[in-house]
């Protein structure tokens, strides 16, 4: 008996009992339905609160401090040492932090700014790291600049019994987008008079808001070429001033004046930024076996993936027992088709079919409850997961007053929970007809003709 034929002949026998065949596959996608909503809500979890906390920078950033070396000077990060640490596999970028070892008093419009400080950063490496702005873009020109979220605040002082919070009237500093912000630079003269230059620069970006209520930022960050023209005016690194040459300063008298621009450069607040938390590992060993003084908290998100992964086993868990009871229908519809089918059975036997031969047709309907099953219960999950990701965050805010992130997901299917949906339906399906199937085969030929005659 060919398998079309098989095929054939259990199409035909489950035409003949569509109530209960629909009955028997409506349980079964129930129980899928169920079994796959359940698991995608623990997926959804994951995705929305882990995966969010890996593509935090704090999470994929590896702090770097220095290296190991005996000498104090070869301790310290210089371009060498960032070149490699940008070698190193699955690094995406390396950040640093230096500041401008001189008060710069940036104004716009004569205003002057609550700055503390002025940062150099890399911007092309913080687009990779992805640097946090709350409006704006970061820089793409050599004379743009971004400056920091509270730069515009003044504060209240702590006599006045406020604390130190700003005050109600502060402006907003993206009302300076697109401002020129002047920058003076000082530096002193080798007749010890002081000299200035006006460096002017364009806003383009305002930093995030710092994520801790006490915290501020006030800083002006510039690229490199902005700090190049500041170099080049004061003739030291990181534009610091130079001191007195006087007799009255012992500091310039035993010549601990700031480095020049022919000394090699020092880097500070050094980052690697991992591409993925799970390689930021394997980057910190890498670079810690060259020496270099490391730390990073990714490892801490082990113990909330094996949470999840508890939770996901334990909500799939629940789910397959929906599944199983389901099978007690497969199992029933088997058992009455067996008994149905007796006269059926018998010829088959008497024409010289094998009793595998038998046996297969009755697990070949089974199996096709399972996948019927399984098919209409995945696309019900879907719609399901579809419709709680949309509606639930509307619910959550009418009801609850809360706003819902954008990007936070409650249900996510990946493909591969619907494969072993389908695999752990076929497999009951196919267990719960085995069974049936194996008595099929023990149905006696003579007594199962002779009943109908």
């Amino acid at each position: 008996m060919k398998f079309t034929d098989q095929f054939r002949f259990v199409r035909q026998n489950m035409k003949k009992n569509k109530t209960r065949l629909f009955m028997t596959v409506l349980a079964t996608a129930m129980g899928c339905t169920f079994l796959i909503v359940l698991a995608s809500v623990g997926f959804g979890l994951q995705k929305s609160i882990v995966d969010q906390m890996v593509v935090d920078r704090m999470v994929t950033a590896i702090d770097i401090y220095g290296i190991e070396s005996e000498n104090e000077v070869d301790r310290v990060i210089g371009a060498k040492n960032i070149e490699y640490l940008r070698s190193v596999d699955h690094v995406k970028a390396v950040t640093y932090r230096n500041y401008v070892q001189q008060p710069l008093n940036p104004t716009v419009d004569g205003a002057a700014a609550s700055s503390n400080g002025t940062v150099n950063v890399d911007f092309d490496a913080e687009t990779k790291a992805g640097f946090g702005l709350s409006s704006g873009r970061l820089p793409q020109k050599p004379d743009e600049v971004v400056i920091g979220f509270n730069i515009r605040e003044t504060r209240e002082g702590a006599s006045e019994g406020e604390g130190n919070k700003p005050k109600a009237d502060t402006p907003p500093a993206k009302e300076w987008l697109g401002k020129v912000m002047s920058l003076q630079v000082r530096q002193l003269a080798e007749d010890g008079t002081e000299q200035t230059a006006t460096i002017p620069v364009t806003i383009v970006g305002i930093s995030e808001k710092p994520s801790r209520e006490w915290e501020t930022d006030t800083f002006v960050y510039i690229g490199n070429e902005i700090l190049t023209r500041i170099e080049s005016f004061t003739q030291t690194q990181w534009g610091a001033m130079l001191l007195p040459a006087d007799k009255d300063n012992p500091d310039s008298a035993n010549g601990n004046q700031p480095l020049g621009l022919q000394d090699p450069r020092q880097y500070n607040s050094v980052q690697a930024i991992a591409d993925g938390a799970n390689h930021v590992k394997g980057i910190a060993e890498e670079i810690r076996e060259k020496g270099y003084y490391s730390h990073s908290i990714a490892n801490e998100l082990k113990q909330v993936n094996l949470v999840f992964l508890i939770m996901k086993i334990g909500l799939g868990f629940v789910g397959t027992i929906a599944v199983l009871i389901a099978s007690i229908g497969i199992f029933n519809t088997m058992t009455m088709a067996v008994t149905e089918r007796a006269q059926d059975i018998g010829i088959m036997k008497a024409i010289g079919a094998h009793p595998s031969t038998i046996r297969r047709i009755f697990l070949l309907e089974s199996s096709m409850i399972g996948l019927l099953g399984a098919i209409i219960g995945t696309a019900v999950a879907y719609v399901i997961s579809i419709a709680v990701n949309i509606g639930l965050p509307l619910v959550i805010e009418g009801f609850m007053e809360e706003r819902v992130p954008e990007d936070f997901i409650f249900s996510l299917i990946p493909p591969y929970l619907a494969a072993i949906a389908f695999l752990i339906s076929l497999g009951v399906a196919l267990l719960s007809g085995s069974r049936p199937a194996k008595r099929a085969t023990r149905i006696d030929v003579l007594r199962a003709l002779r009943r109908d005659i």
